[in-house]
């Protein structure tokens, strides 16, 4: 019945789609606006409003954003992002192709979120350091999340609801590898078109960083390389060390000769020391590789240092300070200050000499590693002139890194086991993780990307206002009037697109949960099998890709690339059209 309520939500959801198109305001506050307005009008309770905020799902994902955060600060995700990606050198279709296919492989047995909340940080760092735009790269990962979810039953939440639905619907659930029949073809032709026409569509914005020039303060860190560096034999070029963004290879020293300029085909071997100039946050993740070696102390292991208990700092030497005139390493600076020292700018001058023979000058700005009690210690000694914080790198020892992949592989082990629910699981890795100190309160505070769990929550209220209106059963059974005449593909096809129209505006699992009766009802009406009308509905409510509010890994993705809502819309919407083409084809073929 068309009342007050059904044309009140309908302006409502037309208005909605015009400003989350348009994203004026931002995304959240039109979420937010609409959700007054619909209780205003009476359409949903507040409490209705109010259900995403304890909806499972979202509290699902907030805890998964801090056991993501742990594999963050642990350096396990930047340790993995070069096996993912490959050298610098590779193209953009090899990079692609390199993380899609694993991540695909991946999300067909195990939840989506986890996984792609893992690979963001990753991401970023890896493009950041080799100059590289994530939004090439984010959008793909989510993409290839979802063609892997499709894959299997237990893939995605979404084919968990609606083979829950089946079952209540008095039908025989699905098996696991049933949706396989057409998630894998389906999966293999998304890929095909992220890595050809799709990578041409995404935005290539860039993380704004400091370029190397006249103007930046340019660190000189020396380091040596051991036996455990993965890269010794290969060239400057091939160990990815040519094109680093915010550091300069500029000078090897190899059996007390000097080569310099560093020629990106010279061959590193054992023993090179290499010297780096390049800013405060780039040399200091360099320092973390295994196998480059800044120096031996007995205070600070500078590779398992906890970045919660030990922080980086800046220090400018004063005129007066007992430290001018004397090199680094007879200063004993460690023992004096309790700090070590990682890289020294000298203002307008490369310093082409080993950090412990640096003789020190007053305004020198020392890049040192200490105590978190160094800035109130020093700040006041006239030895310097500031003691200021320098960024942060995040850093654990590496017992913490190794706990923190166990406990992610653990919890995913037994959500796969069926042993917990995946909130459960997440739960207790979470607690734990905090406990162990392998990520700290004020740490999980920052890693909870809450526009993301806004934007997810403010969806289930508008999914109820389109059922408390009568708008979703409206629409049902207008496309079952008007594609009648085409016979069964028709109606399959207008349920599977109808179902993937509404997947754009609201999430999947909303989307199925709202479109499995109209599918059935559709079935009845075409005195048809209602089984792959059914699993349509999974697959178009799965395969979302034009909006960012549409599946939970687009919007995890969505702030950390940069992107705008209309940069889904020009790649997501022809791959979700051409997905939608095959998926109905290969459904009728199989069942009819």
């Amino acid at each position: 019945m068309m009342d007050f309520h059904f044309w009140y939500t309908l302006i409502l959801l037309c208005l909605l789609s015009l400003f989350l198109v348009l994203e004026r305001p931002e995304v959240e506050v039109t979420l937010f606006a609409a959700l007054a307005l619909l209780v205003l009008g009476d359409v949903i309770t507040i409490k209705e409003a109010l259900a995403g905020f304890s909806n499972e799902g979202m509290l699902t994902i907030a805890l998964l954003f801090i056991v993501a955060g742990s594999l963050h600060y642990t350096g396990i995700t930047a340790r993995i992002s070069h096996s993912i990606f490959g050298s610098n050198s590779s193209s953009l279709t090899r990079k692609l192709l390199r993380v899609i296919f694993p991540v695909s492989a991946l999300s067909a047995f195990m939840n989506n979120t986890p996984l792609v909340a893992m690979l963001i940080p990753a991401v970023r760092s890896w493009t950041e350091r080799h100059h590289l735009a994530p939004s090439k790269f984010l959008i793909p990962i989510s993409y290839a999340a979802i063609l892997g979810g499709a894959c299997t039953l237990i893939g995605t939440s979404t084919n968990l609801i609606v083979h829950g639905l089946m079952i209540d619907h008095g039908m025989v659930g699905m098996s696991l590898f049933e949706i396989s029949l057409i998630g894998v073809p389906v999966a293999l032709i998304g890929i095909l078109f992220i890595v050809t026409v799709g990578q041409r569509l995404l935005p290539n914005r860039k993380q704004p960083i400091v370029e190397l020039g006249e103007n930046t303060r340019e660190f000189v860190i020396e380091l040596k390389v051991t036996p455990e560096y993965q890269n010794i034999g290969k060239s400057i070029e091939d160990a990815g060390l040519r094109h680093l963004k915010g550091l300069f290879l500029f000078q090897i020293e190899r059996d007390g000769q000097v080569i310099a300029p560093a020629s990106p085909k010279e061959k590193i071997r054992e023993g090179d020391r290499l010297f780096f100039t390049g800013l405060p946050k780039t040399i200091l993740e360099l320092q973390k590789t295994p196998g480059l070696q800044l120096i031996k102390d007995s205070s600070f292991d500078l590779k398992n240092y906890h970045s919660a208990d030990i922080g980086t700092y800046e220090a400018v030497v004063s005129p007066v300070s007992p430290l001018v005139g004397q090199n680094v390493r007879e200063s004993q600076f460690r023992k004096r200050y309790g700090a070590v020292i990682i890289a020294i700018h000298r203002h307008g001058e490369r310093i082409n000499r080993k950090i412990g023979d640096i003789v020190l000058r007053p305004g020198d700005t020392l890049l040192l590693l200490a105590g978190r009690d160094f800035r109130d210690k020093w700040y006041h000694s006239k030895d310097f002139y500031l003691v200021s914080h320098a960024e942060e790198v995040p850093s654990r020892p590496a017992w913490q890194g190794r706990l923190a992949l166990g406990t992610f592989i653990g919890m995913l082990g037994l959500v796969v086991a069926n042993v917990l629910p995946l909130s459960v699981a997440a739960l207790l890795a979470a607690v734990f993780l905090v406990l162990t100190r392998t990520i700290t309160p004020s740490e999980a505070r920052q890693m909870l990307d809450l526009r993301v769990l806004v934007i997810i929550a403010a969806s289930f209220g508008i999914a109820s206002a389109l059922e408390n209106s009568g708008l979703a059963q409206f629409l049902g059974q207008s496309m079952v009037r008007a594609v009648r005449d085409f016979g069964i593909p028709g109606v399959l096809a207008g349920v599977y697109f109808l179902t993937s129209a509404y997947s754009t505006m609201i999430t999947s699992n909303a989307t199925a949960a709202i479109l499995f009766p109209v599918g059935m009802t559709a079935a009845a009406a075409a005195q048809a099998d209602p089984r792959p009308f059914a699993i349509a509905v999974a697959l178009a409510a799965a395969l979302s890709f034009a909006t960012p509010i549409s599946y939970q890994t687009n919007l995890m993705v969505y702030g950390p690339g940069g992107y705008k809502f209309k940069d889904f819309l020009k790649i997501g919407l022809p791959l979700q059209l051409l997905l939608g083409i095959i998926a109905v084809i290969m459904l009728y073929w199989l069942y009819f």
